[in-house]
């Protein structure tokens, strides 16, 4: 398994993937980061490592239209969801076990959890209106 990269003629195939009940993994980049480029393979590994869930690379400067209100302060940013529940939203160290880490814990997490997490705190209840990628791609 390998990650998805958004283009621009791939949009309706990523809302696809993205509409299947699995976790998705998104890693908000730039082309110009050193972070991110260093990072790529990382984020392939991680991809490998969880073949049952959603990798996708999305550079949010060739698609600041879709990303471009995402509050991304720094690189790489990790976007996690699951259905309509994103489970996280954040920058991550460029580390590939401390997102393997984060990755086994929303996906151990019931459906009910991740739900009462959503609404658990004003920062996590403003990512579940503004940072829903299949609501973005939709």
């Amino acid at each position: 398994m390998h990650s998805t990269t958004l283009h621009a003629d791939n949009r309706a195939e990523v809302a696809s993937a993205l509409a299947q009940d699995h976790l998705i993994v998104a890693c908000l980049c730039a082309a110009w980061c050193g972070t991110c480029t260093s990072y790529r393979t990382a984020f392939e590994e991680l991809a490998s490592r969880h073949p049952d869930k959603y990798f996708l690379w999305v550079d949010i400067e060739d698609h600041a239209d879709l990303v471009g209100d995402l509050d991304v302060e720094n690189f790489p940013t990790l976007l996690i969801q699951r259905h309509e529940n994103v489970a996280f939203f954040g920058t991550m160290l460029p580390d590939p076990q401390v997102a393997h880490r984060l990755i086994e814990a929303q996906a151990a997490l019931s459906e009910e959890e991740l739900e009462r997490q959503a609404a658990s705190t004003p920062e996590r209840r403003q990512w579940q209106q503004e940072c829903n990628l299949r609501a973005l791609l939709g």
